[in-house]
């Protein structure tokens, strides 16, 4: 894991809004960590590196706390909604091997084919899947693909040792000709045909 990746969390003692407010305003942010049965911890963490790191869904990170280290995942950023600051973070603690359930995001990639449009219908899909190899994304191509392609969640390539949560038949990417382009060539057909027939 690379040093991108590595926070040192400080211990909290102090609650409530007042606490937290003064936390934001010497660099830090609130979060909580918890997970495999461990009572959560609030702690605090430093804001610039952290605000780096949840740049990319579901992060790892190496917690340092009193000295130890813990393997954590992201699991909720809140914001405020106005200012985009970072005001807590939910931390879950994993360990190698075992498995996470997450959301990883959906991005297409290439050009269909001459007058077709790509519409995502999924932005992203839920994946089983090791904790330490979950994907930043998933990468759907539609090169050259025809109208009326469909691509369902299940024909999605998962990395190894993932496994899908969602309906595999959930529509995720489907492929059409702007209703527009479709009336524009079905005039030009009917023009066309008017000719022909004014040709014989």
């Amino acid at each position: 894991m690379s040093d991108k990746n590595k926070l040192v969390a400080s211990v909290r003692d102090n609650f409530g809004k007042g606490a937290a407010r003064k936390l934001r305003a010497a660099g830090s942010t609130p979060a909580v960590v918890y997970g495999h049965g461990a009572d959560p911890l609030h702690v605090s963490v430093e804001t610039h590196p952290l605000s780096l790191i949840v740049r990319h869904a579901n992060a790892l990170i190496e917690l340092e706390l009193d000295g130890k280290k813990k393997l954590v995942l992201v699991k909720d950023v809140q914001k405020d909604p106005v200012r985009q600051i970072i005001e807590h973070v939910d931390l879950l603690i994993v360990k190698k091997g075992e498995t996470v359930e997450v959301e990883v995001p959906l991005h297409i990639e290439g050009e269909p084919f001459a007058g077709a449009n790509a519409l995502q219908e999924l932005n992203s899909i839920r994946l089983s899947v090791p904790a330490t190899s979950i994907p930043e994304s998933l990468t759907v191509n539609v090169e050259g693909l025809e109208d009326g392609t469909q691509i369902l969640a299940g024909a999605i390539e998962l990395p190894k040792g993932a496994s899908l949560l969602d309906d595999e038949d959930a529509l995720a990417v489907n492929i059409v000709i702007p209703r527009a382009s479709a009336a524009e060539e079905d005039e030009e057909a009917a023009a066309a045909e008017e000719s022909e027939a004014a040709a014989e």
